[in-house]
C-alpha cells in the first residue's frame, strides 16, 4: 500500500484526487498540508485519512514521517518549485497539478531534485486519461483522419469575480491559460506532435477587460507546427461556454463536444457519425500511471519534460501576447 499526503486540500484534490486514492487499491490518503488547521481537520475526517497524526502547516514536519511515500501537489502555481524541490530532498515520489511551475530555471531545478533524488515526477494533464480522448489519439495515429492539418480547443468558464488566486502575481504568473490553457497546450501537443513535428511557432492575443486582473483574462493562442500543421486555442475566464475540440485532416475531421472537464464524459463524432466509448475516471488514470512507475522505477506518461515545454510556450503566449 502507498502512501499519499495532499499538499493543498482545494477543490481538485477534495472532488477528484482524494475520492481516486481511496478507490485505487494499491493507495491510500495519508496525510494533508494545509495553511488551515480547520479545513486540514476537515478534510482528514472526510477522507478518512491513515496516518494517526495526518495534520500539517508545516511541510518539513510532514515529509518528516517515515510513513509517507508520495504527495499529490495542488497548491497554488509559484509553490510548486519549492514544495517539489523539498519532497524530492526526503524522498517522496511527486505527482503534481499543473503547470508545473512559473518559470523555465524553477523547472530546472526541480528536474534536477528528482533525478538526484531518484524519485517520480508525473504531471497531472488528466484530459490525456480521458478514455475518448485516448482513443481518439490512438487512432489518429493509426491514420484515422489522414495527414493531419489544424487543431482547435475552445474552453472557457464564468469567474465570479476578480478574487482568484490564479489573478494575483503573489500565487500565479497566468489565468485562463493556467486555469485552462495549460490543458489545452498539453492536448494540442499530444495530438499533433508525433506526426506533425514539434511547435515552430506560437503567437498570443490576451484580454483582461473585465476584471483588470494583472493576468489573462481571456487568451487565443495560435501554434504552427514543423510540418506546417496549425492550431488554436481559446480560453477564458470571462464568459461560460460549451467546450469543443476540433481536429482536421486530409481524410475528414473529430469533433469532441464537452469533453472537457474533470468528468471524463462528452460526445464524440468522426465525420458526422457518433463515436461510441466508455467513460472512465481520468484522475484514476492518471494515479495508475504514477502508481505503476513508482512500483517499476518506471517513467510517467507526462513527465517534467513534457511539463517543463507547457511552460516554456505559456511564457511564449504571455511574451507574444498583445
Amino acid at each position: 500500500m502507498i502512501n499519499i499526503a495532499i499538499l493543498g486540500p482545494g477543490g481538485i484534490a477534495d472532488d477528484q484526487h482524494a475520492p481516486a486514492v481511496k478507490f485505487h487499491p494499491q493507495t491510500q490518503l495519508w496525510s494533508v498540508l494545509s495553511r488551515s488547521s480547520q479545513r486540514a481537520h476537515a478534510f482528514a475526517i472526510k477522507h478518512a485519512l491513515a496516518a494517526k497524526n495526518p495534520c500539517f502547516s508545516d511541510l518539513d514536519s510532514l515529509l518528516a514521517d517515515p510513513g509517507l511515500e508520495a504527495v499529490i501537489i495542488a497548491t497554488p502555481d509559484r509553490l510548486h518549485a519549492e514544495q517539489v524541490i523539498a519532497c524530492a530532498q526526503a524522498g517522496k515520489h511527486i505527482l503534481l497539478e499543473k503547470p508545473m511551475a512559473t518559470s523555465l530555471k524553477e523547472c530546472e531545478a526541480m528536474m534536477r531534485a528528482c533525478e538526484e533524488n531518484k524519485v517520480v515526477l508525473a504531471l497531472a494533464y488528466h484530459l490525456r486519461w480521458h478514455a475518448g480522448h485516448r482513443l481518439m489519439a490512438s487512432q489518429i495515429r493509426e491514420g484515422l483522419l489522414g495527414t493531419l492539418r489544424h487543431f482547435r480547443v475552445h474552453w472557457t468558464f464564468a469567474a465570479k469575480d476578480g478574487s482568484n488566486w490564479r489573478s494575483s502575481p503573489e500565487t500565479g504568473r497566468w489565468w485562463s491559460l493556467a486555469a485552462n490553457g495549460t490543458h489545452c497546450l498539453d492536448l494540442a501537443r499530444w495530438i499533433m506532435t508525433p506526426t506533425e513535428g514539434e511547435v515552430s511557432h506560437s503567437t498570443c492575443l490576451i484580454s483582461q477587460s473585465k476584471f483588470n486582473s494583472p493576468h489573462d483574462e481571456s487568451a487565443i493562442v495560435a501554434l504552427r507546427f514543423e510540418s506546417g500543421a496549425t492550431a488554436e486555442i481559446c480560453v477564458s475566464v470571462q464568459y461560460q461556454s460549451e467546450s469543443r475540440i476540433e481536429i482536421y485532416g486530409d481524410l475528414g475531421e473529430i469533433r469532441m463536444e464537452g469533453t472537457m472537464g474533470r468528468h471524463g464524459m462528452g460526445d464524440i463524432f468522426h465525420n458526422g457519425k457518433r463515436f461510441d466509448f466508455q467513460p472512465q475516471n481520468p484522475f484514476l488514470g492518471e494515479l495508475n500511471n504514477f502508481v505503476e512507475c513508482i512500483q517499476a522505477g518506471s517513467k510517467p506518461e507526462v513527465g517534467p519534460k513534457e511539463g517543463k515545454r507547457n511552460v516554456e510556450l505559456l511564457l511564449n503566449a504571455i511574451g507574444q501576447a498583445q
